[in-house]
């Protein structure tokens, strides 16, 4: 019998999409079994790729909205409507991401996702009340002040001043005005597909674990940590929601928590939802194993990204999973407590960063053939294909 192959891999994110990370793959495995039964799914957590995996999964359809990016420049937003019809599918990253700014751009001190609060209007001006709401691959640390502000709500300094966009500003919060919050929101459902489990603040939260990587020196993360505090409480106060502890109120730098202060919204994590949405436990169980992968691995792909959704789904019918990553940071070591059997970093030798991003497709191909070969050559998975 044909060895039976799944390849679940997310996006390489600045490299290659999900959908092509899985094509690479399939073209690896083919080198050394070339008859094997190999089902491609390419996945998603939260960020980059849950709408084209959901639309594709359900048969939908991609539509494009044109709002303010994450310094209020305009952006061309692509989201989906699921194939029921009623199901919106919104990636954050698409209105308020980290790829729409070049780097010497980003500051989330000044950042805002206004724009993705945009996007929800724009499911809810389309007649959808049921809206999924990826997170992930965010430029902001504003706590969805800017996507709650799109939507009706008003934020105010103590001289009544409207405040300015951005992580900063908040710091300045002293009232919060949801009177002319979006009355559909009411009746809506909003499920967050979140891919991590950070609180809003302290040392796991929105500002220490993302914002450096979002252009925050050493002293704006203390600044931005110290305004998301002051947020959190004022804002608790308004709606009377304490939910800056909550798993995943950190995430897209604290969209989380603001989807959960301003909308009756439900956290997720979004490779579940994705896993869901694509039948992937049936299409697992009777997997000789699994190949997963993403862009880089490290200490936070343990707090629920998509190879550990993959990995622990597998578990559940015995399936081994191996995890493909263009680079192995610290923590990568993490993953293999929760369900990934091995990992392996697909460069071949030192290289810049920029030529393994270039050459993404040739390395994942090269990659997975080795790891094939392994498991060839291993006594367990030793099967003829």
């Amino acid at each position: 019998m044909a060895l039976r192959i799944v390849v679940a891999p997310d996006s390489f994110k600045g490299s290659l999409p999900a959908r092509d990370v899985a094509v690479a793959m399939e073209r690896g495995i083919r080198l050394v079994f070339p008859a094997a039964d190999v089902r491609a799914v390419p996945i998603a957590d939260g960020g980059e790729g849950t709408v084209a995996a959901l639309v594709a999964a359900t048969g939908g359809t991609l539509r494009q909205t044109h709002v303010s990016g994450p310094l209020h420049g305009p952006v061309r937003a692509q989201w989906g409507v699921l194939g029921d019809g009623k199901t919106a599918v919104i990636e954050m990253a698409a209105a308020s991401g980290l790829t729409l700014l070049a780097p010497e751009q980003r500051d989330p001190c000044l950042t805002t996702t206004f724009g993705t609060g945009e996007l929800i209007r724009a499911a809810l001006d389309c007649g959808l009340r049921r809206i999924i709401i990826g997170l992930g691959g965010s430029a902001t640390n504003d706590g969805g002040a800017g996507m709650a502000r799109a939507l009706g709500a008003r934020f105010s300094d103590e001289a009544g001043r409207e405040l300015p966009d951005g992580g900063a500003a908040l710091a300045r919060l002293e009232r919060v005005d949801i009177g002319g919050l979006d009355r559909r929101l009411r009746e809506s459902e909003i499920i967050v597909a979140c891919d991590v489990d950070n609180p809003l603040c302290g040392p796991r939260g929105a500002a220490a674990t993302f914002a450096p990587q979002k252009g925050a020196s050493a002293a704006a993360v203390a600044e931005l940590d110290s305004a998301l505090g002051r947020y959190a409480e004022q804002v608790r106060r308004a709606t009377g929601r304490d939910v800056a502890g909550l798993p995943g109120a950190g995430a897209a730098g604290g969209l989380g928590a603001g989807l959960l202060f301003f909308t009756p919204a439900e956290l997720r994590p979004g490779v579940e939802i994705v896993l869901e949405a694509v039948g992937f436990d049936e299409i697992v169980r009777e997997a000789d194993f699994v190949v997963t992968g993403e862009g880089r691995t490290d200490f936070q792909t343990a707090f629920g990204k998509a190879p550990v959704g993959v990995a622990r789904l597998a578990k559940r019918f015995g399936v081994p999973v191996f995890c493909l990553s263009g680079a192995l940071g610290e923590g990568a070591d993490d993953v293999l407590a929760l369900g990934i059997d091995a990992t392996m970093s697909i460069c071949e030798r030192p290289m810049p960063l920029d030529e393994s991003m270039r050459m993404a497709g040739p390395l994942i191909e090269s990659a997975t053939a080795r790891l094939c070969r392994i498991i060839r050559a291993s006594p367990q998975g030793g099967v003829s294909a």
